[in-house]
């Protein structure tokens, strides 16, 4: 309660509450083990996180192998890491010692390289391959000397593109990445999900895994839960996968997805 230059008592407004998730269940579909950062932030936004990984990620088998392919790969004149997880997986094998150039496909994977010494890697403003490849250092290639680090699988935009390109590249596989071991309780837990529930999506890979290990009921449910993606490629295959409600995020950047839930809520 407040008094006006007249005298007048008034009701002082109500504070306005910071926008937030507001209790609604929140489905992370991160890898196995990489989840528990976004988890908190969805919390702190008043959300229930709701852990159902759509993939696992595992070291190389042939370490020593992949440990002399990244000393070569740091002797290159161009190294493009594809993920967070490319990044923790090279660094497990030898320190980022190098004189070439560094880009990310994304935000995230460029914050891990700066975690690990290296200052400048260049990222795209899209966050996609198809943002990478825009960039005007790989439009013309030829003859140059380019490592790709990530994991066996995906797409193959980068792969097909650097070497049509005439880059002589050379692709390094520093993790893979492998189906999700789900169990009778993610299963349960998405049998009650409420239609209210948003999923976060930011892999074709995880999304086709989840819609093949998820017995039918669970999966039914969980479609018919809203579908937060990264990407216009993404939402198409959540739509055809039996999504019915999709929303596209600027990104695959958890403050990006987190956003978009946010404005669904």
């Amino acid at each position: 309660m407040t008094v006006s230059e007249h005298g007048a008592r008034t009701q002082r407004p109500a504070p306005r509450r910071a926008a937030g998730l507001g209790g609604r269940i929140v489905v992370i579909t991160r890898p196995v083990g990489t989840a528990a950062a976004l988890a908190r932030r969805v919390r702190a936004l008043g959300g229930v996180p709701l852990l159902l990984p759509g993939l696992a990620l595992r070291g190389i088998t042939d370490v020593d192998a992949a440990r002399a392919g990244l000393r070569a790969a740091l002797a290159d004149e161009m190294i493009v890491f594809t993920s967070p997880a490319a990044v923790r997986h090279a660094v497990a094998l030898l320190p980022l010692r190098t004189t070439a150039r560094v880009l990310a496909v994304g935000q995230g994977t460029a914050r891990a390289l700066r975690r690990h010494g290296i200052a400048e890697p260049l990222a795209p403003r899209q966050q996609d391959s198809e943002g990478l490849l825009d960039l005007p250092e790989l439009q013309s290639l030829h003859g140059r000397r380019v490592a790709l680090i990530g994991a066996p699988g995906g797409r193959g935009v980068l792969r097909e593109q650097l070497a049509a390109r005439g880059a002589q590249l050379r692709e390094l596989h520093v993790y893979q990445r492998v189906p999700p071991r789900l169990n009778a309780r993610h299963v349960q837990a998405l049998l009650q999900l409420p239609v209210t529930a948003q999923v976060l999506l930011s892999s074709s890979e995880a999304l086709c895994n989840l819609q093949q290990r998820l017995p039918a009921p669970a999966w039914k449910r969980l479609c018919a839960a809203s579908a937060v993606v990264s990407s216009e490629r993404l939402a198409g295959a959540a739509r055809a996968a039996g999504f019915r409600r999709t929303r596209v995020a600027v990104s695959a950047v958890s403050a990006d997805l987190l956003a978009e839930a946010i404005a669904a809520a």
